[in-house]
C-alpha cells in the first residue's frame, strides 16, 4: 500500500512526548519484561525513539515488517472489537498518530501515539508476542459477536494489561501498563490484586477504561498465555477453520479435504527442514566433541 503519511508534530507535542519518554524510560529496567527490554534499544537505534523526537509510523512499520511481518495502519481512534481483531489476523496493527494533551502527559482517555509506540510496538517486534497477538485475531474470524467480545476481553487483560513471571518476580507486558507510569507502578505493587491467567475467568471480567483495573492477570510467559488462548479458541463455535497465508497475506478458509491436504503437505515440507537442521546440529555437536 501507500506509505503512511508523515506527521509534523508541534513543539508542544514533542515536549509532551519527551515528558512521557523520560518518566517511562526510568521504570523500564525494573518493570518491563525481558522481551520489551531487548527491543527497546533497537527502536531507539532504528526508528528514532528519542526524547526529542516522535517516531514516524512508516519507519516503525517497515521495521516491524522485517522483524515479525506486522505492519501499522493509521486510524483516527477506537475501532470496534471485531474490526481491530480482524486487523491482527492479517498481522496489521491499527495505530493512532495524535498526542495526548500537554496538560496531563501521564494520562489519556483514548489510545494515543504514546500508548501505541511505548506500549505496543516494542513487543510487536518480538516473534512470540507477535504470534500471540496474531492468533487472538485469527480466533475472531467467523466468531459470533458474543465470542468476539470474549476474545477482546482476553486481549484487554493480556496484551493491554498483562503481567508475566520473570527474573524471580513480576514484569509487565501489557501496553496499557508500559505506557502509563502511574499504573505500571501500581500494577506491580503489593496494593494491586493479581490472579493467574485463565481465559475462562478473564473473558468474564469487567474492563475498566478510566481507572486502574480491579485485578491483573499473571502468565508464566507469552508462550504459556498463547497455549492457553489456543485452547480457549477451540471452544469458540464457528462454521469453518481458518489459517493465515503469509505468502499472499490472506486468510484462507479451511473447509474441505483438499484444504487439509494442502496444510499437511506444507507441514511435511517444514518437518523435512526441521529434521535436516537437527541432523546437522547433531553432527556439529559430535564433531565438536
Amino acid at each position: 500500500g501507500d506509505p503512511i503519511p508523515r506527521v509534523e508534530y508541534t513543539k508542544e507535542e514533542t515536549e509532551t512526548w519527551g515528558a512521557v519518554f523520560r518518566n517511562l524510560n526510568k521504570l523500564y529496567p525494573t518493570h518491563a519484561c525481558n522481551e520489551y527490554l531487548a527491543n527497546w534499544p533497537l527502536l531507539r537505534e532504528k526508528c528514532g525513539f528519542r526524547e526529542d523526537n516522535i517516531p514516524q509510523l512508516e519507519d516503525i512499520s517497515r521495521f516491524l515488517r522485517e522483524r515479525t511481518g506486522f505492519t501499522l495502519r493509521p486510524v483516527a481512534g477506537y475501532l470496534s472489537p471485531r474490526d481491530f481483531l480482524y486487523g491482527l489476523a492479517f498481522r496489521v496493527f491499527h495505530c493512532t498518530q495524535y498526542i495526548r494533551h500537554s496538560s496531563n502527559p501521564s494520562y489519556t482517555p483514548e489510545p494515543d501515539c504514546c500508548h501505541e509506540l511505548f506500549g505496543h510496538v516494542p513487543l510487536l517486534a518480538d516473534p512470540n508476542f507477535a504470534q500471540f497477538s496474531h492468533e487472538i485475531g485469527l480466533a475472531a474470524i467467523g466468531a459470533s459477536e458474543e465470542d468476539v467480545n470474549r476474545l477482546a476481553t482476553c486481549y484487554f487483560f493480556t496484551i493491554e494489561f498483562g503481567l508475566c513471571r520473570q527474573n524471580d518476580g513480576l514484569r509487565a507486558y501489557g501496553a496499557g501498563l508500559l505506557s502509563s507510569c502511574a499504573e505500571l507502578q501500581h500494577a506491580l505493587s503489593d496494593q494491586a490484586k493479581k490472579l493467574p491467567f485463565d481465559p475462562d475467568v478473564v473473558c468474564k471480567t469487567k474492563c475498566l477504561i478510566t481507572t486502574y483495573q480491579d485485578q491483573y492477570f499473571v502468565s508464566a510467559s507469552f508462550i504459556d498465555a498463547k497455549e492457553k488462548m489456543r485452547q480457549f479458541a477451540l471452544s469458540i463455535k464457528r462454521p469453518f477453520a481458518v489459517r493465515y497465508n503469509p505468502y499472499n497475506q490472506s486468510i484462507e478458509i479451511v473447509s474441505n479435504t483438499q484444504h487439509v491436504a494442502q496444510i499437511i503437505s506444507d507441514l511435511k515440507g517444514d518437518m523435512c527442514i526441521i529434521f535436516d537442521a537437527l541432523k546437522k546440529l547433531e553432527n556439529s555437536i559430535t564433531h565438536d566433541k
